[in-house]
Order: C-alpha cells, then structure tokens, then sequence
C-alpha cells in the first residue's frame, strides 16, 4: 500500500512538472511603457471605486470600460499583453516597481497637498478668532466707557 501512495505520489509530480511554454509575443503587444501606464490607471481607478463607487456610477464612469478606452484598447488585448510579461516575473515585477514608485510619489504629493491646505485652513480659523477677540474687545470697550460715563 506504501509503494503504491509513493509510485502515485511520484506520478502526480512529475506530471505537475510539466514545461509549460512561453505564450507567443502577441502580435498587438502592448508596449512595456503603455502597460505600465495601464496598470497605474488601474491601481488608481481601484483604489477610487473602494473608496466611493457610487460616485464613479453617478458620473457614468465603469472603472474597466473607461481604462480600456482611455488607452484604446479592447480586453483581449491587454489579457494577452499581460499574460506574456507575466509569464517573465522579473519583467513583470519591473513594472510593477515602476508602478508602485509612481503611486508613492503620487501619495507624498497628496499628503504634502493635503498639508499644506490643512496650515492655511488653520490660518483662516485664526484669523477669523483673533478678529472676533477683537470686536468682543471693542464691544468691552465701548461698554465700559458708556457705564463710566
């Protein structure tokens, strides 16, 4: 019964071994620098509609359609673009980091934005308590010269 688990055992692994081949270069091959720019719009545009689907459908945007237009392109096209440089992970994974590189300088700026209008907005609530420190000052004033006179 041992032999026969291990002979089956052995069978099943080298079948799982198979060589698989290399998809064939698509002849519409979408170029590294346009799937990188595709994968970006995705990440992007997946990240919106976690966020607040409902005001991408009430602007009439689908995520998927939008993205395939916006780069001309239909589905078949960017699935057999992407299965070839999937296929070569080293590859993949090189626009991928390029992806990611441009998502977090993208978030720096959003944060360094968001910063900066939270300061200014600061400075307007300060603004507007010292003038009305001000005018209750004033007011003070003007009643106790009215109460001393």
């Amino acid at each position: 019964m041992k032999k026969l688990l291990c002979i089956l055992a052995l069978v099943v692994l080298i079948f799982s071994c198979e060589n698989k081949d290399k998809p064939q270069k698509p002849s519409n091959l979408i170029s590294k620098d346009k799937m990188e720019n595709i994968l970006y719009d995705l990440y992007v545009i997946n990240a919106a509609k976690g966020v607040n689907r409902k005001l991408l459908e009430d602007k009439g945007i689908v995520p998927e359609t939008y993205i395939l237009t916006k780069h001309q392109i239909d589905s078949a096209q960017f699935a057999e673009s992407n299965a070839y440089y999937a296929f070569d992970p080293d590859l993949y994974k090189s626009i991928v980091e390029k992806v990611k590189n441009r998502l977090e300088k993208d978030k720096e700026k959003f944060e360094d934005l968001e910063e900066k209008e939270s300061k200014e907005a600061q400075k307007r609530r300060d603004s507007i308590s010292r003038l009305n420190e001000k005018r209750r000052d004033s007011i003070k004033k003007a009643l106790k010269e009215e109460v001393s006179n």
